[in-house]
C-alpha cells in the first residue's frame, strides 16, 4: 500500500476495532511534523508575539520546541504570554513523546493499539512486556506531572520573592517543565547565567534534568525497588553510567575551566565553581540550559561538551543522542574483544547479540546525521568558524539546544538544515530501533568471509 493512500486513509475498521494503517516510523515523523506545523501556525498569530514572526522563525521555534531541542532564532522575550504558553505546550508534548500520547488517546477512545505500534512504544521506553502498557503510560504522565510540580514549587521559593507572585510562579513553571523535558528554553536572553551562584536553583534544575534523563522505566523500577523488587540490568547500567559520566565530566570541566576568567575563573568561591561545573556537566546530555557562557568555553571543554551531547541520556527519556546504554554496550564490546571473551557482559549478565547490533546501528546513525548536518552547514555558512558549526550540528542532531551563539546568524538553508536534523535526531533513533526490533530472519544463510579490521 502506497504512502499517499495510507496518509489519505490512515484508519481502517477491523472486527476487533479500528487500526492505524501507518507504520510506526511514519507515524512518528508525521506526528512531529504535524505538531511542528500546528505550532508554527499558532506562533504566527498576532497574539503570540509583540512583533510578528516570519514564517521561518515560527517554523524553527516550533520544531525546536516539539523536538525538545531549545535552539532559537528569536528571543523568547519577544513572545507574549500566549506565545510562551504555546511554546511550553509544544515542548511538554514533545518531551512526553508523541507515541505516548497516541497510545493514551487510542486507549481512552477504546481503540486497539496494533502490535507493531506497541513494539515502537516498547522500544521508546525500553519496556519488554505489553501487559502493563496502559499502566506504564499512566506512570509516565503522573510521574512527569509530579516532578514538574515539585520543581515548580521549589523554584518558586527562589523566584517569587524576587519577581513577584505571578511572574515568579510563571518563571518557575516554565523552567521546571523545560528542565525536566530537556527542552532548553528559558525566558531570559542569557539562559540561566544570572542564576549561576544560586544553590537552590542549581540543585532543582540539575535534579530535574537528571530525573528526566534517566528514563521512565528506570524511575518505575526505583519505585518498585522500595517494595523489594530488584533492578534490571538496564537500570543498573543506567544508574552507574550516569553517575560516572557526571562525575568524570564535572572533574574535567573543573580542570579545564578553573583558570578561564570568562567561565569558572570569573566566579568567586569554591562552592559556586563546583555547582557551575556540575551544571555544565549535566546539561549537555539532554537539557540545553546553561549557567556558563557556552561560547566562552575553551576548545577542550567545547569538544567534551559535544561528546556529551552525542551520548545523550537514557532510553525512554526526552533526550536524544545515541543514549548512555548504547555507549556502555559499545564499551563492553570493546572490553570483551580485548579480553578475548565470547560475549560482552555486565553485572553477571550477558549482552545479547541483537542488543550489540542495535547499539552499533544507532551510534552509526547518529554520527552520520551529525556529520551530514555539519557537511551541509560548511557549504551554506562559508564565513562561520568550523568549531561553531560543528557544535551547532551536534546540538541539533542530539536535540540538546546548547549553542555558541550563531543560530540566529545562520542563513535560511542553514536553519532548514538544523530543522531536519532536529526532527531526525528526535525520531530517527526510535524508528531505527523499531526496524531492528521487528526485522525478519532471512531464509538464506551465506558462508562466512574474512574481513580485516584495524
Amino acid at each position: 500500500m502506497g504512502l499517499r493512500r495510507r496518509l489519505s486513509r490512515p484508519m481502517r475498521s477491523m472486527p476487533h476495532g479500528r487500526v492505524i494503517r501507518l507504520s510506526p516510523p511514519e507515524l512518528l515523523l508525521l506526528g512531529f511534523g504535524l505538531l511542528s506545523a500546528l505550532g508554527t501556525l499558532l506562533l504566527l498569530l498576532p497574539i503570540s508575539a509583540y512583533e510578528p514572526l516570519s514564517w521561518h522563525e515560527a517554523l524553527f521555534t516550533a520544531t525546536s520546541a516539539v523536538t525538545v531541542t531549545g535552539l532559537t532564532v528569536i528571543d523568547t522575550s519577544e513572545l507574549t504570554l500566549v506565545g510562551q504558553i504555546i511554546l511550553l505546550c509544544l515542548f511538554q508534548l514533545g518531551g512526553l513523546g508523541f507515541m505516548t500520547f497516541t497510545a493514551l488517546t487510542l486507549m481512552l477512545m477504546g481503540m486497539r493499539v496494533p502490535l507493531q505500534h506497541q513494539n515502537l512504544i516498547r522500544e521508546n521506553f525500553n519496556h519488554t512486556s505489553f501487559r502493563d502498557l496502559s499502566h506504564l503510560v499512566r506512570t509516565v504522565i503522573l510521574f512527569t506531572l509530579l516532578i514538574e510540580s515539585l520543581g515548580m514549587m521549589l523554584l518558586a521559593v527562589a523566584w517569587v520573592p524576587e519577581h513577584g507572585v505571578w511572574w515568579g510562579l510563571w518563571l518557575s513553571l516554565f523552567h521546571a517543565i523545560s528542565g525536566f523535558n530537556g527542552a532548553g528554553f528559558t525566558l531570559w536572553t542569557d539562559s540561566l547565567t544570572t542564576q549561576v551562584a544560586d544553590p537552590l536553583v542549581n540543585a532543582v534544575v540539575i535534579t530535574l534534568i537528571i530525573a528526566g534523563g534517566l528514563g521512565f522505566v528506570v524511575v518505575a523500577e526505583l519505585r518498585a525497588m522500595l517494595k523489594g523488587h530488584r533492578l534490571s540490568l538496564h537500570s543498573r547500567i543506567m544508574l552507574h553510567a550516569t553517575f560516572w559520566l557526571i562525575l568524570a565530566s564535572t572533574l574535567a570541566i573543573l580542570l579545564l575551566e578553573w583558570h578561564n576568567p570568562t567561565t569558572l575563573g570569573g566566579l568567586e568561591g569554591l562552592g559556586v565553581r563546583l555547582q557551575a561545573a556540575l551544571f555544565q556537566a549535566v546539561t549537555p546530555r539532554s537539557a540545553g540550559l546553561n549557567t556558563l557562557d557556552t561560547a566562552a568555553l575553551r576548545e577542550p571543554t567545547t569538544l567534551l561538551t559535544m561528546l556529551l551531547m552525542l551520548i545523550g541520556a537514557g532510553p525512554g527519556s526526552a533526550a536524544s543522542g545515541i543514549k548512555v546504554t548504547t555507549l556502555v554496550v559499545l564499551l563492553l564490546v570493546a572490553r570483551s574483544f580485548i579480553r578475548g571473551s565470547v560475549q560482552p557482559s555486565a553485572f553477571g549478565r550477558a549482552i545479547p547479540d541483537s542488543t550489540v547490533f542495535k547499539a552499533v546501528a544507532v551510534a552509526l546513525a547518529v554520527l552520520l546525521l551529525a556529520f551530514t548536518c555539519l557537511f551541509v552547514l560548511t557549504i551554506s555558512e562559508p564565513g562561520k568558524q568550523f568549531l561553531d558549526l560543528a557544535f551547532e550540528a551536534v546540538s541539533a542532531s542530539g536535540a540538546v539546544g546548547l549553542s555558541r551563539g550563531i543560530t540566529d546568524e545562520l542563513s535560511l538553508p542553514g536553519q532548514f538544515t538544523l530543522i531536519v536534523a532536529m526532527l531526525l535526531g528526535r525520531a530517527g533513533p526510535i524508528s531505527l530501533g523499531y526496524f531492528l526490533a521487528t526485522r525478519q530472519p532471512h531464509g538464506v544463510k551465506y558462508a562466512e568471509g574474512q574481513v580485516h579490521i584495524g
